[in-house]
């Protein structure tokens, strides 16, 4: 069975990959190992210039305390969401409805650090309860962060974020009892790769594993 499905399956050895074509690998590298989530971080500069990009490496890193990460990549170049953290400490984190994958999507786009997303994109900014930072109005799950600490990962130069979770905003019908947020009723998109974009849907739940006796 094993040498049968072998023949069916595409194989790419590291000497492979390593001497593809630069775009295709980073297709290929970006969308291998799964989807990934999909959110708006926006920030606020010293200056009060606002700033909205897509990133798709926010991750979950423990509940006691609430805590969250993300990677930016090198800042050889200017990275305006880096640049505003480090310098106020304080972002939001914002779920991307189905509805507006194109004009998050285009928050990707590098533009001066002059120039707000929010201007260029039909988002619009929400404030709440003197959260230093924008809200997206349009995301039905916002979360308020503050920076705790960065640290280097040498092995590509890129560095990871590590916040607090302060607020989290939500429309009353994604919650259940036991306080699980129900991402296919907020219609929350994710990503696969760099620019593709679905839309899950809940299969089921299970309870806590435990070991079969």
């Amino acid at each position: 069975m094993r040498l049968i499905l072998l023949q069916f399956m595409e194989h790419f050895s590291k000497s492979k990959i390593n001497s593809m074509e630069r775009i295709f690998r980073l297709n290929l590298i970006n969308s291998c190992t799964g989807y990934k989530s999909a959110n708006l971080i926006g920030t606020s500069s010293n200056e009060g210039i606002l700033n909205l990009a897509i990133f798709s490496s926010i991750t979950h890193l423990g509940s006691d305390p609430s805590l969250l990460s993300f990677i930016v990549r090198p800042t050889i170049v200017p990275r305006d969401t880096y640049r505003n953290i480090i310098s106020n400490h304080y972002f939001t984190v914002n779920h991307i409805h189905v509805d507006d994958i194109e004009d998050a999507h285009h928050t990707s786009a590098r533009y001066p650090h002059k120039i707000s997303e929010f201007d260029i994109t039909k988002f619009e900014t929400e404030y709440l309860n003197n959260f230093p930072a924008p809200y997206v109005k349009s995301s039905k799950i916002k979360l308020g962060c503050k920076f705790l600490n960065k640290y280097e990962i040498k092995e590509n130069n890129t560095l990871l974020i590590v916040a607090e979770i302060n607020d989290i905003y939500f429309e009353k019908d994604i919650i259940s009892n036991d306080g699980y947020l129900q991402l296919d009723k907020a219609e929350t998109v994710t990503v696969n790769g760099l620019d593709g974009y679905a839309l899950p849907t809940l299969i089921n739940r299970f309870k806590y594993a435990k070991p079969k006796k």
